[in-house]
């Protein structure tokens, strides 16, 4: 049975009360800003956590924290590929484990 009051069905949080805060937080929002970027993934060929928050018009802070908790609860992979985000820097460009195109829906 998922535990859903543990990382990665919840925000997980480093041993500091900044951190404990901030997963506290976007606790009540988590679970449908994660079911947001899931449908932007799955509707997609990859993309990177900054091209997502981007699409999506969010924060890559908000953003990437999800792309994580996804890749834990083994929605997202890692494609292999990699493209330069917003800092110049390499990053992973993630893929649906299941994409809308199996399911027949249009992919953007």
């Amino acid at each position: 049975m998922t535990d859903l009051f543990h990382y990665p069905a919840a925000p997980g949080a480093q041993d500091r009360d900044t951190s404990r805060a901030a997963a506290a937080a976007i606790a009540p929002t988590a679970s449908a800003l994660r079911d947001r970027v899931l449908s932007l993934f799955e509707r997609s060929k990859g993309l990177t956590a900054d091209e997502a928050a981007g699409r999506l018009g969010l924060s890559i802070l908000s953003v990437r924290p999800r792309v994580t908790e996804l890749s834990r609860a083994g929605k997202l992979r890692d494609s292999g590929v990699r493209r330069k985000n917003g800092s110049g820097r390499s990053a992973i460009v993630w893929t649906p484990v299941y994409p809308a195109a199996l399911n027949m829906q249009r992919v953007a």
